[in-house]
């Protein structure tokens, strides 16, 4: 079967690999769609901490079921989505029902190669029924998960204000939720494509560009009160540690984006907001199948999200292309 392998930063390679063998309890999945994002980008360009080359990337999957033993509820023909987050299920987090945060977890196309080819096996628990979608919206349901299950931590109500920093595409998942949970959604993001995009096909009409006037300028938006909740899904340090400036007193910062170092913030600002600082990392069960109700419902704008398409065999020479185009690529999906 044709895969597409990553031996190393830089450099993509259309190959040929034995068709994969199930085992009992597992199904072969015929991809026939891969979402590109950040974590691909990073892949390629060497800036992934915990990942050994040579790697098939690939986590954003919609496909088709080839293979499956007896007795499954799935079927021959089905359309899924791929729940990536391959958990131990014994340790800590999973016996606490977080296997998003499994101690031992294994990520499809980071820690184990992933989607970027013809046919992949896969634990029968990873299939998720996405019987109701195209194969292109099938491929987007794991990105617009993530950002699902960080509105599931931050929980903004009716009525409250919720800050987005970073409107790329788990920004702007988060975004789709937090308004569809009933609150007054601000976008913020350093490209003004991006934002121009939110507003003009996504219906996000309070968009700021960042700048070092940014708090002043939210607070005279906001009276001074500023957001009941702050999404960060920039990945960056220092948007981070920025981003406490934005809560509200009483409200809650959830960081969504991650980035390796130290993060630090100012206690005297933490405390006196009595803030609630949480992580949100990968998603649940549930998070996927409120993805799939609210695509099949007409909540989530797939069309305005799928912003380019791009070939497998095309994908070496167009990889380096998109990264260069990130300010006008939201999803780019790749068909095999």
């Amino acid at each position: 079967m044709k895969a597409i392998i990553c031996p190393e930063p830089f450099s993509l390679t259309l190959i040929d690999r034995p068709e994969p063998q199930p085992t009992p309890g597992e199904a072969v999945v015929r991809i026939h769609r891969v979402g590109l994002c950040g974590t691909d980008y990073h892949i390629y360009e060497g800036r992934h901490p915990f990942l050994s080359y040579p790697r098939v990337m690939g986590h954003e999957l919609g496909g088709t079921i080839e293979w499956i033993g007896a007795g499954s509820a799935f079927h021959v023909g089905q359309t899924v989505a791929l729940n990536p987050y391959l958990a131990c299920g014994t340790c800590i987090a999973c016996r606490n029902a977080k296997p998003n945060a499994c101690t031992n977890i294994r990520v499809l196309g980071v820690h184990t190669d992933g989607g970027m080819c013809e046919r992949l096996v896969v634990p029968e628990s990873a299939l998720v029924d996405a019987s109701g979608l195209t194969i292109d919206q099938a491929a987007m349901v794991e990105f617009l998960a993530i950002g699902a299950h960080a509105v599931a931590r931050g929980r903004p109500a009716p009525g409250q204000r919720a800050l987005v920093v970073g409107a790329g595409p788990i920004g702007i998942g988060t975004a789709l939720f937090a308004r569809m949970n009933g609150a007054a959604v601000t976008l913020v993001d350093t490209r003004p494509a991006r934002l121009a995009h939110a507003r003009e096909r996504l219906g996000f009409a309070d968009t700021w560009l960042a700048s070092p006037d940014l708090a002043a300028a939210l607070q005279q938006a906001t009276r001074g009160e500023m957001f009941d909740v702050v999404f960060d899904a920039t990945g960056s340090l220092s948007a981070m540690a920025a981003s406490l400036a934005y809560v509200a007193h009483g409200g809650t910062l959830v960081l969504v984006g991650v980035a390796p170092g130290d993060l630090v913030f100012a206690d005297p600002e933490f405390h006196k907001r009595e803030t609630t600082l949480m992580a949100s990392r990968n998603a649940l069960e549930a998070d996927f199948a409120r993805v799939i109700a609210a695509i099949v419902n007409g909540d989530i704008p797939t069309d305005a999200l799928h912003t380019h398409d791009v070939t497998a065999s095309d994908l070496p020479r167009r990889l380096p292309q998109l990264i260069e185009e990130a300010d006008h690529v939201l999803k780019a999906i790749v068909t095999f």
